[in-house]
């Protein structure tokens, strides 16, 4: 059974599902079901000595999905597709700034505590979905665990926090917000995004395609100078 994709598949739904119940639960932003899930399915593996490699076995299938759900949240962008024109340029600027302000910030982190190439560019791409980022990662000789694992703490983090860090900021433009969300925090930040508002929502599923593609033609050049 163990060996089975059916088992990496049942096993992500169930605790995900459980991580949806406990948020329901406290309300708390802290108690993303993403994280539980990923806290949950660890614990499992870890005291039933299931390998990771049997569990990846279905999680394969459920990677091979994001690229998929990346493309559907274009739906909602399409419904607002005159916010779209209405403010073309300044959404433009503000996903290059943030691409540029993610991919100069881990430049700058590896050159002061002396990360080595791989670990540089594993990381590089951590504000990107993972369906790009890992390409990328693979390309220019880092490790692709690594890039999921900074991708899921990168998108935890901003989900948990985001919404009230920009509001601490005075950032209250639905655009602003779902622009910053998108472009910091990809697919899991677009799913707290969808719940604050639709235009929230709608700009933060452009943000993500957008910050890819940036990213793709910035990459390369950050990676030069390492």
């Amino acid at each position: 059974m163990t060996e089975s994709p059916l088992f990496g598949i049942l096993l992500s739904i169930s605790t995900y599902g459980m991580g949806t119940y406990i948020f329901k639960k406290t309300k708390s932003t802290i108690a993303n079901p993403l994280l539980i899930s990923v806290i949950l399915s660890m614990l499992f593996l870890y005291f039933t000595g299931i390998s990771y490699d049997n569990f990846n076995i279905g999680g394969e299938y459920i990677n091979f999905l994001l690229g998929p759900a990346t493309v559907a949240l274009i739906v909602p962008l399409y419904e607002k597709r005159h916010l779209l024109k209405e403010n073309f340029l300044a959404i433009l600027v503000g996903i290059i700034a943030g691409c540029v302000t993610a991919l100069v910030s881990i430049f700058a982190c590896s050159k002061l505590f002396g990360f080595d190439l791989p670990l540089t560019v594993s990381l590089l791409p951590k504000s990107i979905t993972t369906a790009i980022a890992v390409e990328l990662t693979d390309e220019f000789g880092g490790v692709a665990a690594i890039t999921a694992i900074a991708i899921m703490l990168t998108g935890i983090e901003g989900a948990i926090i985001g919404p009230e860090f920009l509001k601490k900021v005075g950032v209250k433009d639905p655009v602003a917000t779902g622009i910053a969300m998108g472009t910091a925090t990809h697919a899991i930040g677009t799913s707290r995004a969808r719940k604050i508002g639709e235009v929230e929502g709608a700009m933060s599923g452009l943000s993500i395609a957008v910050a890819g593609l940036v990213t793709v033609v910035l990459m390369p050049i950050i990676v030069n100078y390492i």
